[in-house]
């Protein structure tokens, strides 16, 4: 049940009548985890816990560098060799605290991220190497749990939403292994962008309101100011998401 100060903190959206006070308490009951603290999970969690997310689970492992003040704006100087998640808690509880933020300092792994995501409504990808997205885009396929990828490079961004069952998924779209992980450019503004719609489709699909992102890739070019969707086809001998039988 919603508090007086939610209702009043929460008045705004709430008068969309797509989420009202029945929507809103739909959000408070949610639990969203945060696959990355960095450039993509700063600004998704911000706006999560803004619209009152009732709790964000976040992982990462690293520490607060210099070089990442330029877009992780979970974190600020006084936060450098921290680690992200105890920052980003800092943060986000400051923020808002009427949510539950937990935190995992962990790597994802094939091993451990089933256990990571269980109990979770959806995953926001916030990760910056794809090897780690499809471990994560396979729990999340197995475990039948809303997926968010989004992808940064220099002013350029990419968002698709994956329901397991009903979409296509990661795997379906990049075929053949995994490329190297390499140290892209990325301007701080990209990722505010994408992690602000990747929040945007995470309350959507919390929701079950809207037209999210399904088999269908958005790019966004900030340099150019364009947006291009390219659709995306769920392939049937994926090896993540082809034994999933199609959700009703």
């Amino acid at each position: 049940m919603l508090s007086k100060n939610e209702l009043e903190r929460y008045d705004r959206q709430m008068l969309l009548g797509e989420i009202g006070e029945h929507g809103q308490e739909q959000l408070k009951q949610a639990k969203v985890l945060i696959a990355g603290a960095g450039g993509l999970g700063s600004p998704s969690a911000i706006y999560l816990a803004a619209a009152g997310i009732g709790t964000l689970k976040i992982v990462d492992n690293d520490r607060v560098a210099l070089s990442n003040l330029n877009r992780q704006i979970l974190h600020g100087d006084d936060d450098i060799n921290r680690f992200k998640v105890d920052s980003a808690k800092d943060r986000l509880t400051r923020l808002n605290s009427y949510i539950t933020v937990e935190t995992v300092n962990e790597t994802i792994t094939s091993e451990n991220a089933a256990a990571i995501a269980a109990g979770c409504d959806v995953i926001v990808d916030a990760l910056d190497n794809i090897e780690t997205r499809f471990v994560v885009n396979r729990a999340a396929v197995t475990h039948r749990i809303p997926f968010i990828h989004g992808a940064v490079n220099g002013f350029e961004g990419r968002v698709l939403t994956i329901v397991p069952g009903k979409s296509a998924c990661l795997r379906c779209m990049h075929r053949g292994p995994a490329p190297a992980a390499a140290k892209f450019p990325v301007i701080g503004v990209t990722p505010g962008v994408i992690g602000a719609i990747q929040a945007t489709e995470a309350i959507k699909v919390l929701l079950n309101i809207g037209r999210p992102l399904l088999n269908r890739l958005m790019v966004y070019d900030g340099y150019h100011l364009t947006c291009r969707e390219f659709k995306i086809k769920r392939n049937p001998q994926c090896d993540h998401c082809g034994h999933v039988a199609p959700k009703g």
